[in-house]
């Protein structure tokens, strides 16, 4: 999988920071598409399947909290990895994050290359995840394949 086959959705309610991480992810070739409030990241989300989510804690309509637990009410955003990158950075909001279904935390402000860096060790995980349940999922004998999937 190249970066250029990775959507990432991108929600912060500051138009700067969305510009200056849509920019520094795509020059790392990811697709990146972006919402400015909860209610939009969970239209967008339900619409372009991330793979990979950055969300802001703090947000006007719905907080990333609740967009987080929304998202993960649909189904085809299941394995869509999920961090919050943030600028709360107490445990409580860490703790709620996790509890509310994130795969990570980030706290603000961070290096784009550290970011990429991150953005690619959470898909690295993602993608071993998916080569583990294929290849549990399909039976081999002899000349026959049997995808458990689609009995």
């Amino acid at each position: 999988m190249t970066n250029k086959d990775i959507n990432i959705l991108i929600v912060d309610d500051e138009e700067d920071i969305l510009e200056f991480l849509s920019y520094n992810l795509k020059k790392e070739d990811f697709t990146v598409y972006t919402a400015q409030n909860g209610k939009d990241a969970i239209k967008r989300a339900s619409e372009i399947k991330p793979d990979l989510i950055l969300l802001d804690v703090m947000m006007p309509e719905m907080d990333g909290i609740e967009t987080c637990e929304e998202i993960r009410q649909i189904p085809e955003c299941k394995n869509s990895v999920i961090a919050f990158l943030t600028a709360r950075s107490e445990d409580y909001s860490e703790i709620a994050g996790f509890k509310a279904g994130a795969d990570d935390y980030i706290a603000k402000p961070i290096r784009p290359k550290v970011l990429i860096a991150r953005i690619h060790a959470l898909l690295k995980r993602v993608e071993i995840e998916k080569a583990t349940t294929l290849s549990t999922s399909i039976i081999h004998i002899d000349d026959i394949f049997i995808d458990k999937k689609n009995i």
